[in-house]
């Protein structure tokens, strides 16, 4: 097998497995609400690099980093932009720290949080820039590549595969979708045909979609996604929409009811699969385990 190599990893195994919600683990370990999960790259190492190490014991072969909301513009809503830089490539760090030469470490980059110009107060210059200081920062970290995710405005995530891209490494984009009367789109109106093309056109190597949904209807994106596009799919569905339980949001899926979809993903033409929100070390351990027997199948 070549090395660290995501695109290698996929021709090789056909097929791998993703981790679980950063976020909700961090939450459980005491962040606080509202509280950015990032700076503890920083603060509380030992807690991100503890979370890492249960999927990978779980069976994840790809670990996400801890930076999902590490562009300075979204620190800059927790006053520590300044950071950025530390805050990534520490992320990384951690990540490779965890993963050694078993599973592939990809540094998480999501929305900046704010609308671009002229709907908002970011610039498309701007928002460049903080995409192409992230990615850096990952790459010096470790990262074997990078994703972006839960996107919705396909502008936005655009800029970010092209901020991204000057770093050499593989680049995994997502977009999180509906289904609406039209059909599959973005809350900001962009198809899976119409993402595919221009992530890929951007720089993209594999397209995928995360979050928003639970497991069947992602099944539908996953669907769309196949007949826009010959790249490598990625999916990661939350474990179900989430229900309130007295002031808790609980996310219904169990890691049985997860795993029991890998086969259809995998049919549906899905390479990479993880979870996204309310997904645990469980969760992936049963979703690992499908994914081992499906490739076996392959």
């Amino acid at each position: 097998m070549a090395g660290r190599d995501l695109l290698a990893w996929l021709r090789e195994r056909r097929v791998l497995a993703g981790d679980g919600a950063m976020g909700t683990a961090l939450q459980s370990e005491g962040l606080p609400p509202g509280g950015s999960p990032e700076i503890w790259n920083l603060d509380r190492p030992e807690v991100v690099e503890r979370v890492m190490r249960s999927y990978l014991g779980a069976g994840a072969e790809i670990l996400e980093t801890n930076t999902f909301g590490g562009t300075p513009a979204r620190l800059a809503a927790h006053g520590i932009e300044a950071r950025c830089d530390a805050i990534n490539r520490a992320g990384a760090e951690i990540g490779r720290r965890v993963a050694g030469d078993r599973a592939l470490v990809i540094g998480s980059i999501g929305p900046t949080g704010l609308l671009l110009q002229p709907l908002g107060p970011l610039s498309a210059a701007d928002a460049l820039d903080g995409f192409r200081r992230q990615a850096e920062a990952l790459a010096q970290g470790g990262a074997d590549a990078l994703i972006i995710e839960t996107m919705t405005d396909l502008n936005e995530a655009v800029l970010a595969v092209r901020g991204a891209a000057g770093t050499g490494l593989p680049i995994i984009a997502c977009m999180t979708y509906e289904i609406t009367p039209r059909g599959i789109f973005t809350v900001f109106g962009a198809s899976p045909d119409r993402a595919s093309k221009e992530l890929h056109a951007a720089g993209a190597r594999v397209i995928g979609t995360n979050c928003g949904t639970g497991p069947e209807t992602m099944l539908q994106m996953v669907r769309a996604l196949r007949s826009a596009t010959l790249l490598p799919i990625l999916a990661q569905p939350n474990a179900g929409i989430p229900v309130l339980a007295g002031v808790d949001l609980v996310y219904p899926e169990s890691p049985e009811e997860m795993a029991s979809h890998i086969a259809a993903f995998v049919e549906a033409g899905a390479s990479i699969i993880g979870g996204c929100c309310g997904t645990t070390p469980a969760h992936i351990r049963a979703m690992a385990a499908e994914v081992l027997r499906t490739r076996e199948r392959l």
